[in-house]
């Protein structure tokens, strides 16, 4: 049976559950390890949450370094944190092109660990909701935009497949969150489901 390993951010954790249901019998799934400790504060980069492209970058040098991971597929995503942006200074907590950066090393770091990485675009924010609430950092719709252009050259020029959860997740309307950036239970199971999917016919391609 094929395996799959899942490193990203807390919206990862949310759809988690319903993504490792739905692959029951078909592919065997894990993930960074710690979910209770991420559900402390799905705000902040701990236990299972990869967090920002410098911690997910950083998380899989340790693993290459310490026997690696047991995995035919790596989905990986990053950029919800690297966007976060200091209302005094508006510093990202990682810059653009340091993302560009950590992307293209985390790609070589998959290829030594010979597991194929799979790109999961980053999802919306609403950043009217997020910004009146979070007043540590902010979140903008546009440097999301940003970010995930920036993957999307990168995947493109690296021959990385992508999985396009930002667009699934931002059609499916406007009534999706339960707070600020993440997303309502029906949300999640669609996003599960719709990532379950594309593994299938992943899985299709490889018997041909």
């Amino acid at each position: 049976m094929k395996k799959v390993y899942v490193i990203g951010d807390s919206i990862s954790i949310s759809y988690g559950p319903y993504l490792e249901k739905y692959l029951k019998g078909v592919m065997a799934y894990s993930r960074k390890e710690g979910v209770d400790k991420a559900l402390q504060n799905l705000d902040a980069a701990m236990g299972a949450n990869g967090g920002d492209s410098s911690n997910v970058l950083a998380f899989l040098e340790y693993k290459l370094n310490s026997g690696g991971i047991e995995a035919d597929l790596m989905l990986f995503n990053c950029g919800l944190h690297d966007i976060k942006t200091d209302p005094a200074t508006g510093k990202k907590q990682v810059p653009v092109e340091k993302y560009r950066e950590n992307l293209n090393r985390i790609i070589e770091i998959a290829a030594k660990l010979k597991i194929e990485p799979v790109w999961i675009r980053t999802t919306p924010c609403d950043e009217k909701v997020h910004n009146k609430k979070n007043s540590s950092f902010y979140r903008f719709s546009a440097d999301c935009n940003e970010y995930n252009a920036a993957a999307d050259e990168i995947m493109r020029k690296r021959k990385v497949p992508v999985i396009d959860l930002y667009t699934l997740t931002f059609n499916l309307g406007s009534d999706i969150y339960c707070d600020h950036v993440h997303f309502n239970e029906s949300i999640r199971e669609k996003q599960g489901a719709f990532i379950a999917g594309w593994l299938y016919s992943w899985l299709e391609r490889q018997d041909k």
